[in-house]
């Protein structure tokens, strides 16, 4: 079984807030690790801007695409 199998039929176990409580955990951790890494945050905002254009094209596409 691979990983992405495995994770698949765990994910089908939750309902919809167990995933936003997910989703939000991940928020918390992603603040934790910028706050606690300051170079992180000394970055101009276009590079946060490229950084969520990049990682939101799949999902994006998947949710409109055909």
């Amino acid at each position: 079984m691979s990983f992405g199998t495995w994770t698949d039929s765990r994910i089908k176990k939750c309902n919809w807030i167990d995933i936003q409580f997910l989703k939000l955990s991940i928020v918390g951790f992603v603040l934790m690790i910028a706050k606690l890494w300051k170079p992180l945050l000394s970055l101009d905002w276009y590079w946060y801007a490229l950084i969520f254009v990049l990682a939101a094209i799949k999902p994006v596409s998947k949710v409109f695409g055909k």
